[in-house]
């Protein structure tokens, strides 16, 4: 099948295009005139072309990675399908307004598929970049159940709390990394034009320096002489940390590292915790079966000690037993949370004691980010300020020292 790059105009005068894949031009035109569109430009990709594009457009790439749009968009779904309007129907008047046009050629082509007699569902399937597992698995069992905009609007709460809680985090590390970015540009710019400037006048009296102004001359010569040595160092740095951490071992011993590190391994903890028990109370209230929603769960977590310790979990109900004593046994969890999906378990109501853990985790999240952010300002700045002084205790005693024996 072909895949081809269109534009046109809509039913109601407005531009629109995309990438679609069809069997040829002829069942193109067929497919978008049923939707509605008459194309005006088309053209066929090759698949050199389409790898060019992905590699170069930049502003597709951050685009494929927000996840605001699709929470809004399954939002709207969710309410057009509660008035009674056909998915088909539905998913036009979706289109029609989503800004993101790669988000929006994937709802056309799921459109086309539901229109062909494809489920809602494994239309979906067919664009992982922007509907992944636990949405499709999700979809699917609110159409068997025949309550697909419940779930869809449960997905949406969903996806916001998911965003929420991304920008919590995102939000503890903003500040240090601008601080962190803001002082590496002040010491390169001490390294490579103040210091010079004084090594001059130093060298013009030939006087023997102290060993920590001698360091700092050395440290600034690095800097100015060996720059492109420090960034191939660097680019190795980091290539070689990827490559070991794309091994099973560097893998688990990075994740066993982030779990555990001072400060932020609290807050990494309680953001999986989060995560673990919203993610399983959607997916277990929507009807998705519990052995698969462990599944999804486990994927999502990312992080390969607790995801063993879900897996482990898994097997446990698999062959019949309860979610919370393995979780409990594993240590990683914390006693409040596998005492509260033991209590949900005995009682029926696992779905809602998830979902309290989660409120509860999201509320101790907030709580960590402020703490945390009111910690590393002040840390910061300290840092900051101790090793500006330390620039300036080497350059001004040497200097005072000359001023002494001139005097003299």
């Amino acid at each position: 099948m072909a895949v081809f790059a269109y534009r046109g105009v809509n039913a109601r005068g407005k531009t629109v295009k995309g990438v679609r894949e069809a069997d040829s031009q002829k069942a193109l035109r067929g497919l978008l005139r049923r939707d509605g569109v008459m194309i005006t430009e088309l053209q066929e990709q090759s698949a050199a072309a389409r790898s060019a594009s992905k590699e170069i457009d930049l502003k597709r790439f951050f685009r494929r990675n927000r996840r605001g749009p699709l929470a809004l968009v399954t939002r709207q779904l969710a309410v057009l399908l509660r008035s009674g309007i056909p998915l088909v129907e539905a998913l036009s008047a979706l289109i029609e307004q989503i800004e993101d046009p790669d988000l929006g050629a994937a709802f056309t082509d799921t459109r086309s598929r539901v229109n062909e007699g494809s489920s809602f569902a494994d239309a979906l399937r067919a664009h992982p970049k922007y509907f992944g597992t636990l949405y499709v698995s999700m979809v699917e069992a609110g159409e068997a159940s025949g309550t697909l905009e419940l779930v869809l609007a449960r997905l949406a709460d969903f996806l916001d709390s998911q965003n929420k809680l991304r920008g919590k985090v995102s939000s503890a590390l903003a500040y240090p990394a601008v601080m962190v970015v803001i002082t590496a540009v002040i010491l390169i710019i001490m390294m490579t034009v103040v210091v010079p400037k004084v090594t001059t006048i130093f060298d013009s009296f030939g006087q023997v320096l102290p060993w920590y102004t001698r360091a700092l001359i050395f440290t600034s010569h690095v800097f100015t002489q060996a720059w492109w040595l420090l960034i191939l160092l660097a680019i190795a740095a980091v290539w070689g940390f990827r490559r070991w951490r794309a091994t099973a071992a560097g893998r688990a011993r990075w994740d066993h590292f982030v779990l555990h590190t001072p400060l932020f391994g609290k807050l990494t903890l309680k953001v999986s915790v989060s995560r673990f028990a919203r993610t399983l109370a959607t997916l277990l209230s929507s009807g998705v079966p519990v052995l698969h929603a462990l599944e999804i769960t486990r994927n999502v977590l990312g992080n390969t000690e607790l995801m063993d310790v879900v897996e482990d979990a898994r097997t446990n109900v698999r062959e019949g037993e309860g979610l919370a004593k393995p979780l409990k046994a594993s240590g990683a969890f914390p006693p409040i949370v596998t005492h509260m999906i033991a209590i949900g378990e005995r009682s029926g109501q696992l779905e809602e004691m998830l979902e309290h853990v989660a409120d509860a985790y999201d509320q101790e999240v907030d709580t960590q980010v402020a703490a945390l952010t009111s910690l590393l300002e002040p840390l910061i700045i300290v840092v900051m300020g101790g090793m500006s002084a330390a620039i300036a205790f080497s350059i001004l005693m040497p200097l005072l020292q000359i001023n002494q024996f001139v005097g003299g």
